[in-house]
Order: structure tokens, then C-alpha cells, then sequence
């Protein structure tokens, strides 16, 4: 296969790269639908064709400095199903991935798009599913925002974070209230994601 399109928000002037930060009204939570809604309308971004772009002598460039100018708009809802997943700190060190506490739920995501050059010559509509395919959303708490109580019931209850531990060790996961295999070590596929560094006191993805 091919790439022929790769659309990106380039890289800002700070260094960031592939971020577009939206406005607070793009995004839409329904606690009793069990939904998270974002709808962005002619957001620009940029078609680097393909990535990376690689020159014979091996050197990379066009690193999201360049590409055709592109004006996108799309609507996306996530669907979460099932009942949440307590995810409770295992690790005090503050680089640590298991030093995370949260409460996520199995989910799915749909919605549209449609996408123009900005100078006419390129145009595209669709609809996407994430149907069949891993997905989660939740609220989580990093870092400074992880508190003492989340330390505290660690070690009660079902903890995806010790499941996935122990499966990184080779190991079984045990529920620590009932001696018995956790729910969550035969669930590889839902284990907790590694997480970034930068304290986050509530996040939906």
C-alpha cells in the first residue's frame, strides 16, 4: 500500500508538533449518554503527502514545515459500554507509567469528515468506525493531581495497573481483595495504556 495524503497540524513555532488545540466549546460531554462529542469546523492543517519524506541520501525532511494548506471539518463522537475499570496507582515514582489513577470504560468512536486544499484542487468526504477495534475513555488523574486517597485504595478492589504489571512480568494477576485471578488478566487487550509525564487531572481520549 501506498501513503498518498498525510494530514497533520505541522509543527508551531514552540517546537510542538501534530497538536491543535480547540476551543472549549468544540467538545461535548453527555455523563447519562455515556458520550464525548468533538465537532471542529474549517480547522487548518497541512497535507505533507507523505511521511517521512525521505531523500536518497537518507536524510529526512519536511518534518511538518511544508505541505499543501488544507481546510478540515469533522465530528466524532466516542460511546463508552460496560462498566468503568478503577485504575489505582501501584508506584510513587513520579516517571513511573503505573503512577496514574482513573476510572476508564470500554468505548468506541464514529463521525464524519469532510477536507479541501485551499486552493481547490484536492477535496475529500467520509465517515469512519472504530467499530471491532480497541478504544477507551475515561477520566484519569497524573502526577501532582494523583492523590493520597487514590495511594490508599491501591491495593483494594480491581487494579488494571497491577494486572498489566504482572503481565509485563510474565506473571498472573491476582485480585488483592479475593486471592483469586483478577477479571482483568485474561483482558490483555484492555490493559491500561502507558501514559505521558505532564500532570493531567482530568482527560478523555
Amino acid at each position: 500500500m501506498t501513503q498518498v495524503h498525510d494530514f497533520n497540524a505541522g509543527i508551531g513555532a514552540n517546537g510542538l508538533f501534530w497538536m491543535l488545540q480547540i476551543p472549549d466549546d468544540a467538545v461535548t460531554v453527555n455523563d447519562d449518554a455515556g458520550t464525548v462529542t468533538i465537532s471542529l469546523r474549517n480547522v487548518t492543517v497541512v497535507d505533507q503527502l507523505t511521511f517521512p519524506n525521505t531523500l536518497p541520501n537518507g536524510n529526512v525532511v519536511n518534518l511538518g514545515n511544508s505541505g499543501a494548506p488544507v481546510t478540515l471539518s469533522f465530528d466524532v463522537t466516542y460511546q463508552k459500554s460496560g462498566r468503568a475499570r478503577h485504575v489505582r496507582p501501584i508506584s510513587k515514582d513520579p516517571l513511573s507509567p503505573f503512577n496514574w489513577a482513573g476510572e476508564m470504560s470500554d468505548a468506541t468512536n464514529s463521525g464524519s469528515f469532510s477536507l479541501a486544499y485551499k486552493d481547490g484542487s484536492f477535496s475529500a468526504q467520509g465517515s469512519f468506525s472504530s467499530q471491532g477495534n480497541f478504544g477507551e475513555i475515561g477520566r484519569e488523574r497524573n502526577g501532582s493531581f494523583v492523590r493520597h486517597e487514590d495511594q490508599d485504595e491501591g491495593n483494594q478492589g480491581e487494579n488494571e495497573q497491577a494486572a498489566a504489571a504482572s503481565r509485563l512480568a510474565g506473571g498472573t494477576s491476582m485480585n488483592a481483595a479475593g486471592g483469586q485471578p483478577g477479571a482483568s488478566a485474561t483482558r490483555s487487550a484492555n490493559s491500561p495504556k502507558f501514559r505521558g509525564k505532564v500532570p493531567v487531572e482530568a482527560f478523555i481520549h
